[in-house]
């Protein structure tokens, strides 16, 4: 079976509503898509950090307990681990608050085994934060010395915004490593300051890596590859929290991937009607999570909608 290895961070996401604690789910941009993969049957690994305690703890069990290979998490003593505080507002979108405390040496952990066309899904500024990337950077060329199919979502908050012009040449280091990248009209804004999908991939993807999805919330998706340029509407639906609608497109583009058979050497010759089928496995994952306080697809719908291999 496929495997597909996460890397990025592990946080506590606390979550408020109406000025009041609603819930707290172990969460990361990356995490948040390998935990649904695990629930889908999906053998599935996670690169990241936590602490040595009872947050820490949590976020480890909880990886257990959804089929997620919790090998590759280091767990540090000399910090605390990383949460943040979730605000909703009216229309259920989240601002964040963080608090972290690292310790000096970080992700001191060894690689997980990797075989061709296993798929790598990395983002977020963790894979762009100077104090990592030698680490971060000595993985991908392990990955892709082995043969994964690189998937890279931007996912650039505006809290980083100024940071933009610093890690500019590391984003388009990831790039050249990438097989699929994503990004919202929000990170494109962020990292580019301009959100238009469509001059973006000709200005700064395009030569880089060839196929790039763009979402707009609730808006449409937009499919830019040498072979395939469209749109794809997205289903109003009433939401509970929008946390997590992002990385759950992106864990069900790769679930896509895997179920669709698209491998490193076919993704060049995907048809528009695979890339229908593909993308429509995102607009599922993304509108499921969307309808729960969870960071990730519930069970009940993992259960009904994997398939079996």
């Amino acid at each position: 079976m496929r495997k597909v290895i996460g890397i990025g961070e592990t946080i506590l996401d606390i979550i408020f509503k109406n000025g009041q604690p609603t819930a707290a789910v172990p969460g990361g941009s990356v995490f948040n898509g390998i935990i649904s993969l695990g629930r889908l049957g999906v053998n599935v690994a996670i690169i990241s950090e936590t602490g040595n305690d009872r947050v820490g703890n949590l976020i480890i069990d909880f990886l257990k307990e959804n089929g997620v290979d919790s090998s590759g998490v280091a767990q540090y003593h000399n910090g605390v681990s990383a949460i943040s505080l979730a605000w909703l507002n009216d229309k259920n979108d989240a601002e964040y608050m963080f608090y972290k405390d690292y310790p000096a040496a970080r992700l001191e952990v060894s690689w997980p085994s990797i075989e061709p066309d296993d798929i790598v899904m990395m983002g977020s500024y963790f894979v762009l934060n100077p104090v990592l990337r030698p680490k971060v950077r000595d993985f991908l060329d392990y990955a892709r010395k082995n043969g994964a199919l690189i998937y890279y979502d931007f996912n650039f908050r505006s809290s980083h915004k100024d940071e933009a012009i610093k890690i500019y040449a590391d984003m388009l280091e990831n790039l050249e490593y990438t097989d699929i990248v994503r990004g919202s009209v929000e990170d494109l804004y962020n990292l580019f300051g301009i959100s238009d999908p469509d001059r973006i991939y000709k200005r700064e993807i395009e030569f880089y890596c060839k196929n790039f999805l763009c979402t707009d919330a609730g808006g449409d998706i937009r499919l830019i590859t040498p072979s395939v340029q469209k749109n794809f509407k997205v289903d109003k639906i009433e939401t509970v929290s929008t946390i997590g609608a992002g990385d759950n497109f992106n864990a069900g583009v790769i679930y896509g991937l895997i179920k669709y058979d698209v491998r490193r050497d076919n993704l060049k010759e995907i048809d528009e009607q695979t890339w229908d089928k593909i993308i429509q496995c995102g607009k599922d994952l993304a509108a499921n999570v969307c309808q729960t306080f969870d960071n990730s697809i519930s069970k009940e719908f993992a259960e009904k909608y994997r398939f079996r291999v």
